[in-house]
């Protein structure tokens, strides 16, 4: 569907002012996937206004003579609702003709309790994935949530562990300063990816990926730079993060950090400047994202991301999972073969690394 400017402003109205709103679903976040093809299905009602969405992703595999299309976060609908959830689903086997796709992939923001509309999904087809713990797939599967309904700065913060509270203050006292950042800053801020990537052995994306994120994004998007120092006039900047803020959501998408002036907090007083942002925006939810699923493991490699995010009241969530639609069933079970000797092999290669 030709997404002309008429289309993308009653399209965005729709999706953002949607109880399941999700900057993932955005037209806008189609931009930012760059190497994939972007495709909308719209469904109306007998009046013709929009009832459900979701948009679409579509990308070459390479040797394989198909696409693979991918819905993060769709669709944006009542999802109890399985005529829509049918039309939706046709609409996207229409594409997939089109696309010479094998497989559609869905993970859906609702939680894994919500069984109905997984059964309706199973009923059109479609296959779940929950098998899953850590960040395996390809969205988290356990995030941690911030509920913001109807809640002052004040309450939030009483609600917030003692120490994430500590924290807070212990980056206020020492000065640490907070400021809105803007394309100029895109340079500083992937600085700090790169020196948190290789401080925690994780690879990160070029600098071209948030230049393209901060534009395709543009009003949705926000760079916070925290800024550091024993001379007040001669800060450095030693933390940043990158959200999305889309509907009744905000999103934490990125973030990084300096190694000097750790012991100042930095991250804990720029989560809170994000936080307080969301608020101001009528947020419902501030979405840290991907922890650990077995929380209880204090084993787990990134058990200190869920006790960091865990400290600002965030709720452990466990959602739905992965509904992959088989359109082209060999291919699709060649692909998902494939897909598993790779992570495998990954996993492996990580583990003689990490020996070395």
């Amino acid at each position: 569907m030709k997404m002309t400017d008429e289309l993308l402003k009653e399209y965005t109205e729709f999706c953002i002012n949607h109880k399941r709103s999700h900057i993932l679903q955005s037209a806008q976040w189609g931009k930012v996937k760059a190497a994939w093809t972007n495709e909308f299905v719209i469904v109306r009602d007998a009046c013709g206004k929009i009832e459900g969405t979701m948009s679409i992703l579509i990308r070459k595999i390479p040797m394989f003579p198909c696409t693979f299309m991918y819905a993060p976060r769709g669709p944006v609908c009542d999802l109890h609702n399985k005529e829509v959830l049918k039309k939706i689903t046709d609409g996207a086997k229409e594409i997939a003709k089109k696309y010479n796709a094998m497989t559609l992939k869905i993970d859906t923001d609702t939680p894994a309790g919500d069984l109905e509309y997984a059964s309706i999904m199973k009923e059109l087809g479609y296959k779940l994935k929950n098998d899953y713990y850590n960040l395996e797939g390809v969205q988290a599967r356990f995030l941690m949530r911030v509920d913001l309904e109807n809640k002052t700065e004040e309450e939030l913060l009483a609600g917030f562990h003692h120490k994430t509270r500590y924290n807070i203050r212990v980056a206020q006292k020492k000065g640490v300063q907070i400021k809105i950042g803007t394309r100029e800053d895109i340079p500083t801020f992937f600085n700090l990816m790169k020196t948190t990537g290789e401080r925690d052995g994780f690879v990160i994306r070029d600098i071209d990926y948030f230049y393209r994120m901060y534009d395709a994004l543009g009003e949705y998007c926000r760079i916070f730079l925290a800024y550091a120092g024993e001379d007040e006039n001669n800060l450095e900047c030693v933390s940043g993060t990158m959200a999305g803020l889309y509907g009744n959501k905000c999103l934490y998408l990125y973030g990084a950090s300096g190694n000097k002036y750790r012991n100042y907090m930095p991250n804990y007083l720029i989560q809170w400047e994000m936080i307080r942002w969301s608020l101001e925006n009528g947020c419902t939810v501030y979405d840290l994202r991907g922890v650990p699923g077995i929380i209880e493991d204090e084993n787990n490699p990134i058990y200190g991301l869920y006790k960091f995010k865990k400290g600002f009241a965030g709720q452990a969530t466990e959602m739905i999972g992965e509904f992959d639609l088989a359109i082209k069933p060999l291919w699709h079970w060649l692909f998902k073969v494939a897909e598993s000797t790779r992570k495998k092999l990954r996993k492996a290669i990580s583990r003689l690394k990490s020996k070395k």
